[in-house]
């Protein structure tokens, strides 16, 4: 028997997608005590790599998670004043253009896409390998920090937490591709 765990808070998120689990997140843990509990329910699989690294990155402690029927249950604890961090974006970017021109004139860039695998499945750029955001850390070993890396997502919020990742395991040429596949205008291909 599993016993129901407390919450201060609940902040519905089903049926929204990236980026909107974490930007509901920031706006509801502004507004709750630090040491408060919230519980953030939301159905898109990306969530949950996406609340684990926002938490670690602003210092509030990610407590757990509880998956029941496709909804994804978080459990984020408030930090005091003194344990949070600023949040910081990623400073090295490019835009979608600039990423499709590099593709088109052959230059040596390795695309990683970092959203969901179906996400990927769907419609990805041609050549891009997929590694959700969730895996990243595992399969970095597989990776060549001397490459340069052109980094994706749907909006730019996974692949700007994947850079900082990469940057903390000594990848010094990475770049977050903005807005990202909601607007590519590229070349795009599907698993089908």
């Amino acid at each position: 028997m599993r016993r129901e765990i407390h919450t201060d808070h609940v902040l519905e998120c089903e049926q929204l997608s990236c980026p909107m689990p974490v930007v509901k997140t920031k706006k509801a843990m502004e507004e709750i005590m630090p040491g408060e509990i919230l519980e953030v329910r939301a159905t898109d699989k990306g969530s949950v790599a996406d609340l684990q690294n926002w938490a670690r990155r602003t210092g509030h402690q990610y407590i757990g998670l509880i998956e029941e029927n496709g909804v994804f249950r978080h459990f984020l604890r408030k930090a005091s004043l003194n344990e949070t961090k600023a949040e910081v974006n990623f400073p090295h970017t490019m835009s979608n253009e600039e990423l499709n021109q590099k593709l088109a004139s052959g230059e040596s860039i390795i695309v990683l896409d970092v959203r969901e695998p179906a996400e990927y499945a769907f419609e990805h750029i041609p050549g891009a390998i997929s590694v959700p955001l969730g895996q990243l850390e595992e399969k970095i070993p597989q990776l060549d920090p001397g490459k340069e890396y052109a980094v994706i997502c749907r909006t730019g919020s996974r692949s700007d937490m994947a850079c900082q990742i990469l940057a903390e395991h000594c990848f010094s040429n990475v770049k977050n591709v903005l807005p990202g596949m909601s607007q590519w205008q590229g070349a795009t291909e599907s698993d089908e």
